[in-house]
């Protein structure tokens, strides 16, 4: 039986130049689906609340401090070896200079060109939800 993971996911977004940009972390090649692109984030831990997972994970791993969020969207999805399921929120409000605590590369990149990089399966349904979300 797959193991099953509940994740926090963020969708921070900026404005640059009148352009709406989000923040991309690419996985390191250890980890499952390691090398692709990523919305930041971590799993939430055993009786954590999601927004509290989220607000840890993006301290921890992007120094990136949570003002306010709201749900995006959720998704539930099985790679074969490893069932996910991601709670996705967006983030307009937050503070601190987004940086690749855990080593990661990390990027700041215009919606419209999310596409152009290789993110796991799960991630699409996301990047569908963000471009509905920026219209």
């Amino acid at each position: 039986m797959a193991k099953l993971v509940h994740v926090a996911v963020a969708v921070v977004m900026q404005q640059n130049n009148g352009q709406k940009e989000v923040l991309i972390a690419k996985r390191n090649q250890h980890q499952h689906q390691g090398g692709k692109w990523e919305f930041p984030g971590g799993k939430v831990e055993q009786g954590e609340l999601v927004t509290d997972a989220l607000a840890r994970e993006m301290l921890e791993e992007c120094n990136v401090q949570v003002i306010s969020s709201a749900p995006l969207i959720k998704i539930e999805h099985d790679y074969g070896d490893k069932k996910v399921v991601l709670d996705t929120y967006v983030i307009e409000q937050h503070t601190g200079e987004a940086n690749g605590n855990e080593g990661q590369e990390i990027r700041w990149v215009d919606v419209n060109s999310l596409n152009q990089y290789t993110f796991p399966e799960a991630n699409k349904s996301i990047i569908n939800a963000i471009m509905a979300y920026c219209k």
